[in-house]
């Protein structure tokens, strides 16, 4: 999401590399780079002249840091800037149970999915979840809510019988203390716009319910209008977080920055993909990381610790010191790895220094040709996956047929393997093959 944003900011970085002192003729052509890039990135105006000032005064009136070079001091400003800008770390709040979180947005912002998604995390961290809609205008709205939640396995209150959001409400209420549920999720009714009507109907919700949260779920690629809606949303109900989806898409990240200053309510979650498991508490810190190129080393270690099997990494390491890495164990780890999320995601957690800056930032990652590989070794025998040297031109053109590829296709993953292979010969560790041979196994052209 973010990258348009950070390549600009590391141009204007590297525009003050190599000079001897920070000026204010040297600042103030970064700074003005800077805020095209802010703007470019569909920052509120308000917000990106904001963070310029207090940017210009702090490394203007700087002393503290003189022992670094100019660019080092502007990235060291900008970087605290924009922690200050995202604020901390705002984590979720339970009150008395049930505690009760209020969902709300227009309509199309993926509140549904967002139940569903947070319905799915608070399971994943010791809550007893359930979840229902008040949505009674749209047409198999609640059907769709109880679709979703089969589907991440949350208990769902159907609220049949009446098409009274009050009455709906009163009955999930019951239900959750019946059932020990300790977090209800309501999804509410959106509109294509800010209506009296809406606002009504969940100032009445809000009346009945106390809830503890009160969360609006905007949608990231539509930018600054997700903005200005949540600041209506806020003022009119008293916003405590904010849920940004699509966050994973090509949005040019303006309003992930700008939301916390115009509406006052912080970002508490973020959904980075479609599956239901693709919702992640916001961490600023984190976000700023990967905004100025640095990556977010810890959140891809928090996905690898999540996603990957020690034992069979353990299990992984031994062959590969021992040099037992067979095709069968080639695929396995493609697997691992596509665990994971997708590669795209996976290489935009990557700082963009050291060995990682040499990756081309067009490079193209194709999910299809890691489908396409595991479908060609499974199409082998487990005499030939445990033995590639069996593989001849004959059981070549097999493998082709059975998993729908070429011959080149099927050279080409074998080719992929050998010189894995050789390449876990020469270094013995699988921390170092990650390294070294990430980008050949997202297929990056």
């Amino acid at each position: 999401m973010f990258e348009t944003l950070t390549d600009k900011l590391q141009r204007a970085f590297k525009n003050l590399r190599g000079q001897g002192k920070l000026t204010a003729e040297h600042l103030d052509a970064a700074l003005g780079e800077i805020r095209e890039a802010l703007l470019e990135g569909d920052v509120n105006l308000g917000v990106a002249d904001e963070f310029i000032a207090h940017v210009r005064e702090k490394a203007l009136g700087s002393d503290v840091l003189l022992q670094l070079s100019p660019d080092q001091q502007v990235v060291k400003i900008v970087r605290d800037e924009l922690a200050e800008l995202l604020g901390r770390e705002a984590k979720p709040q339970f009150g008395s149970r049930p505690s009760v979180w209020l969902i709300c947005g227009l309509q199309g912002s993926g509140k549904t999915t967002s139940t569903g998604k947070l319905g799915k995390w608070l399971a994943e961290h010791g809550h007893r979840p359930i979840v229902v809609s008040t949505d009674v205008y749209r047409p198999a709205a609640r059907e769709q809510l109880a679709q979703v939640a089969k589907a991440t396995g949350t208990p769902c209150w159907p609220g049949t019988g009446t098409d009274k959001p009050v009455e709906i409400v009163r009955g999930a209420v019951r239900e959750a203390k019946l059932s020990a549920s300790d977090v209800i999720l309501v999804d509410t009714a959106g509109r294509l716009h800010i209506d009296d009507e809406l606002m009504n109907e969940l100032s009445t919700l809000k009346r009945e319910l106390n809830p503890t949260e009160i969360l609006f779920v905007a949608d990231a690629m539509i930018g600054q209008d997700a903005v200005r809606s949540a600041g209506e949303f806020h003022k009119r109900l008293g916003v405590t977080g904010i849920i940004l989806t699509k966050m994973d898409g090509d949005a040019r990240g303006g309003a992930a920055l700008s939301i916390r200053k115009v509406t006052g309510a912080p970002v508490k979650f973020v959904g980075v993909g479609e599956k239901y498991d693709a919702l992640e508490p916001f961490v600023p810190d984190r976000i700023v990381g990967r905004i100025l190129g640095m990556g977010d080393v810890l959140g891809l270690i928090e996905k690898a610790q999540k996603n990957i099997d020690e034992k069979q990494a353990r299990e992984m390491e031994r062959k590969l010191r021992e040099n037992e890495f067979t095709l069968a164990d080639f695929r396995d780890q493609l697997q691992q790895i596509r665990k994971m999320g997708s590669m795209e995601q996976l290489m935009g957690m990557l700082p963009k220094v050291g060995p990682f800056a040499k990756i081309p930032k067009d490079a193209q990652i194709d999910e299809k040709q890691l489908k396409s590989t595991e479908a060609i070794i499974n199409s082998m025998t487990a005499a030939e996956r445990a033995n590639d040297n069996l593989i001849d031109g004959k059981r070549r053109k097999r493998i082709a047929r059975g998993s729908g590829t070429t011959v080149q296709e099927v050279n080409q993953v074998l080719k992929q393997y050998a010189d894995m292979r050789k390449m876990m010969k020469q270094y013995g560790s699988m921390a170092k093959m990650k390294m070294r041979g990430l980008g050949k196994l997202a297929g990056l052209k």
